[in-house]
């Protein structure tokens, strides 16, 4: 079942780029230019508030999906590194409860700097 899961999601996939291209066709532009996000949220839309009676335009689809185009962004890279920062607590090594009993009797511990 995973591996049909997998093939589905290729397929699925694979149609929003078949319709991107279209699109891009259309609006005489590179499929690169054009947003995916964008393509699979227009398509969602277009699912959810086309009634079944209505005939489908899917060069209508196209025209709303070639409108927003992607910006080009040259030299966009980010680091790659985790960032932990210290946290101002100790940690519990102790069972909850008692830790509990720790803090009504003699209130919450210090901050670690």
């Amino acid at each position: 079942m995973v591996q049909k899961e997998i093939w589905v999601y290729l397929l699925a996939y694979n149609l929003i780029r078949l319709m991107m291209t279209q699109a891009a066709w259309l609006a005489e532009c590179l499929p690169r230019q054009l947003s995916f996000k964008h393509t699979l949220q227009i398509w969602i839309a277009w699912n959810r508030y086309a009634s079944p009676a209505r005939e489908i335009r899917l060069s209508g689809l196209c025209v709303l999906i070639g409108e927003l185009r992607v910006g080009n962004r040259p030299g966009r890279m980010e680091p790659r590194a985790i960032k932990r920062r210290p946290k101002p607590f100790p940690l519990l090594t102790q069972p909850r409860s008692l830790a509990r009993e720790a803090v009504r009797k003699y209130g919450h511990p210090r901050k670690i700097k």
